[in-house]
């Protein structure tokens, strides 16, 4: 009779993303998941599948739980504005303090173009974060914190893009205080 597979799924979801945070796709060997996931592989292929389809899961994970923090954010009270000042503070402190970095800008480099499943993941997210800062722009530009000339639009693929720029300059040159103003002097041209 076989044994029946006992494991906290989300829990084991949860530490094997971390994995492919860290050393990313190619990095993560399966022995690295299974030993984060405290799981033998035989489990891991009876109940999610193999490491494509667990990678999917965890890009997906890590794409719903930057859902919840938006939402947590549009949650608490403050100004649109205040909002998107903390985004974008909170975004350097992403790149400058976190050791990986964004999963998703990780992985759209190195999967995102081959294989479309994960693109389709990492697009969805993408398009999420836009509406989520063009909301956020237009909910600002209604309380007088930024122009009304400006486009919604045009900021939030302006701000998407810039901060990808920002983590790749850090990659390179690790200079967290050049970030630091790079995101300020953002902060003070959508400042009305």
């Amino acid at each position: 009779m076989a044994r029946s597979v006992e494991f906290d799924e989300e829990q084991a979801i949860q530490k094997a993303m971390e994995v492919f945070w860290e050393k990313g796709y190619n990095g993560a060997s399966l022995r690295d998941l299974t030993e984060a996931m405290q799981i033998n592989s035989s489990s891991l292929y009876n109940t999610i599948g193999d490491k494509k389809e667990l990678f999917l899961r965890s890009v997906q994970r890590y794409a719903d739980d930057r859902r919840k923090d938006s939402k947590r954010r549009l949650e608490s009270g403050k100004s649109a504005f205040d909002i998107l000042i903390e985004y974008i503070n909170d975004a350097v402190d992403v790149i400058i303090a976190k050791k990986n970095g964004c999963m998703a800008v990780k992985m759209a480099f190195e999967v995102g173009n081959t294989d479309k499943r994960v693109a389709d993941v990492l697009k969805a997210d993408s398009d999420f974060a836009f509406s989520f800062l063009r909301d956020l722009i237009k909910s600002a530009m209604k309380e007088g914190r930024i122009s009304a000339d400006e486009e919604p639009e045009l900021l939030a693929d302006y701000f998407n893009s810039t901060w990808t720029g920002w983590y790749e300059s850090y990659i390179l040159h690790k200079d967290g205080d050049k970030i630091r103003r790079m995101a300020q002097f953002f902060i003070k041209q959508i400042s009305k």
